[in-house]
């Protein structure tokens, strides 16, 4: 076989090989698409869409059929700034966490006798249980826990 055959053989092989239509993974100049639409927004971009959400509720009202200078007047109501702070949640479904009373620290423990939450047992041993009981009652104040017998 010559080299002139060999040729004529290799372009009548690529011919039927040669696809009509762009692929659709890939744009014009052959670059992989982005994807354009996002499932997520960032937070301070929800806060800002809030923001925009409340203002077009609470804009001030203004009479403008009247030319009483009382009328004129608007009556404007406050708009809040939505931060981070004040956007208003549900309670957390999540239990409240329990610290010791006299350290600070992770309280699993609860005392059976006056109720103060304790660290470990060594918490227990030299301060929890020989307690005084009017000091004990300060320390459930500290945390809102306390009761008053009448």
């Amino acid at each position: 076989m010559s080299a002139d055959a060999r040729l004529e053989y290799l372009r009548s092989i690529v011919t039927p090989n040669i696809i009509e239509f762009p692929s659709p993974y890939k744009s014009q100049k052959g670059q992989i698409k982005k994807k354009v639409n996002r499932r997520n927004k960032a937070s301070r971009q929800l806060i800002t869409d809030e923001l925009k959400r409340i203002n077009s509720i609470l804009q001030p009202d203004q009479d403008d059929n009247d030319n009483n200078d009382t009328t004129k007047q608007t009556t404007k109501r406050l708009t809040p700034k939505v931060t981070y702070f004040n956007i208003n949640a549900p309670p957390s479904m999540k239990p409240p966490k329990k610290y010791c009373d006299i350290t600070g620290l992770n309280g699993p423990y609860t005392s059976p006798t006056n109720n103060i939450r304790y660290h470990n047992s060594e918490i227990y041993k030299i301060i929890v249980k020989p307690m005084a009981p009017g000091t004990d009652q300060e320390y459930l104040k500290l945390r809102g826990a306390n009761f008053v017998l009448k």
